[in-house]
């Protein structure tokens, strides 16, 4: 099940490979670590995944959703965000990490 949503959704990132003695070695990201670095920042854990515009937007909706705590509903929207930037940078590590 999980394979068949990961090919209905069109991730746009491309996992980099690099050459190592003749070789392509695809590298691998640590979705622990994806998952960690948007708890502490969100969209960080996009950027390290290489979706940067994503990591971007993520940011910018954040420093939105702390104003918009002045007028209550940040509290609200912020902690959504949040926790949609964390489960959605380990699922990308993971599906990044899938791809043959």
């Amino acid at each position: 099940m999980e394979t068949t949503n990961a090919q209905n959704q069109n991730i746009q990132v491309q996992n980099p490979e690099i050459i190592v003695a003749g070789q392509n070695v695809k590298v691998m990201k640590n979705p622990g670590l994806a998952a960690v670095a948007s708890f502490f920042f969100s969209g960080l854990g996009q950027i390290y995944n290489g979706e940067i515009v994503k990591g971007m937007l993520l940011i910018c909706i954040q420093v939105i959703n702390v104003f918009l705590c002045f007028i209550l509903i940040g509290f609200i929207t912020y902690p959504v965000t949040w926790a949609y930037g964390i489960y959605d940078a380990y699922k990308t590590a993971e599906k990044l990490n899938n791809r043959v």
